[in-house]
């Protein structure tokens, strides 16, 4: 059976981990700088950060935001856990906007009948790697100074108005490199912040609030005179992490592409196949088909007849509104319709789809 996901490694890397690994060099350092370097090149954007994992960069920016316990965010539910969970551990209180049933995106409507004085950030999820509303989302978050963060957590290489997601206007973006994500470093994830200010801040936050250039004398011992003044996590890219991710960029655009070339012959197949169609993709976006999304009159039936056909069918998430942890489990329309008719099937680089 053609399989959901699948994990991307690039062939003969060996040799170059197996040198990092005795070379004395493990933490964030030459190649960490590259593969920020190569992602930079990739989106077409200045202020990148690659982070240890996605979960890390996540709080980094609530910390970098400030955001505390008893604050208000605006967020999806129809997306993965790993992109709420934060804000559980934070104490922050996440109001859930409804969707598009027909898209999966969130709503701009719903979003901005949900803002209150104590909305301090808006998460802006791109399911499964198709884009959301990205100009109608980023329109509240100028009217209300309220800023909008980009979940693009399965929505790499995603495209809107010909630019790579992380490079289309939003204030900060976070990316995940997990093992079934592409680029897949293992585990990792990187941010992308349109203020520099606020990416000054963040490097600082993702090495425990640490300035690095002030942080030891001239003899290599800790400067009492360099302050911590921020809170900060564990949150660099090991050099071995950093390495394999190099490695998975020379090849990303192929992997991309293959993923692209798989879901237009889906396109076709789905165009008079009543029971089944293909996920609306809003205006202007080029999605990066982690997954092919299909909305179907019968979704357990569609799931056996596409096991049955030799294609791993699945609902991939649950919406988030379900768990109590989040403590406002609510009734949402749209979120309910799209989630009792959506399946992903796969489009993925390891297989070419006929």
């Amino acid at each position: 059976m053609i399989p959901i996901y699948k994990p991307y490694m690039p062939e003969k890397i060996i040799q170059g981990i197996e040198e990092i690994l005795y070379s004395g060099q493990l933490s964030f350092g030459k190649y960490g700088k590259l593969f920020e370097e190569k992602l930079k090149n990739y989106i077409g954007c200045e202020y990148l950060l690659s982070v240890s994992s996605y979960n890390q960069a996540m709080l980094i920016i609530l910390s970098t935001l400030n955001l505390k316990q008893g604050d208000e965010v605006i967020a999806s539910p129809v997306s993965c856990l790993a992109s709420n969970q934060p804000f559980a551990v934070k104490g922050l209180k996440v109001i859930w906007a409804d969707i598009n049933p027909e898209t999966g995106s969130i709503s701009p409507n719903d979003v901005r009948s949900k803002i209150t004085k104590k909305t301090k950030a808006i998460f802006h999820n791109h399911f499964c790697g198709y884009v959301g509303e990205i100009d109608e989302i980023n329109k509240i978050g100028l009217d209300f100074g309220i800023p909008i963060i980009d979940d693009c957590i399965e929505a790499f290489g995603a495209e809107f108005k010909g630019n790579k997601l992380g490079n289309v206007g939003t204030d900060i973006t976070v990316f995940s490199f997990q093992t079934v994500r592409l680029p897949n470093t293992i585990d990792g994830g990187a941010l992308v912040f349109k203020d520099e200010a606020l990416f000054e801040k963040a490097k600082l936050i993702r090495d425990y609030g640490i300035d690095r250039s002030n942080f030891r004398t001239s003899l290599g011992e800790i400067n009492p005179n360099c302050d911590i003044k921020l809170e900060g996590y564990a949150g660099l890219m090991s050099e071995v992490n950093s390495y394999i991710g190099i490695h998975q960029m020379k090849d990303i655009q192929n992997l991309i592409d293959q993923q692209k070339s798989n879901a237009k012959i889906w396109d076709l197949k789905f165009e008079t196949n009543k029971p089944v169609k293909g996920l609306a993709k809003n205006k202007n976006s080029i999605p990066n088909y982690w997954v092919y999304g299909v909305l179907c009159e019968n979704k357990d039936a569609s799931i056996k007849q596409f096991r049955d056909e030799g294609y791993y069918a699945t609902g991939v998430h649950l919406n988030n509104n379900v768990y109590s942890v989040f403590n406002n489990c609510c009734t949402l329309k749209g979120v309910n319709d799209f989630m009792n008719r959506f399946l992903a099937i796969p489009c993925g680089w390891w297989f070419n789809n006929k």
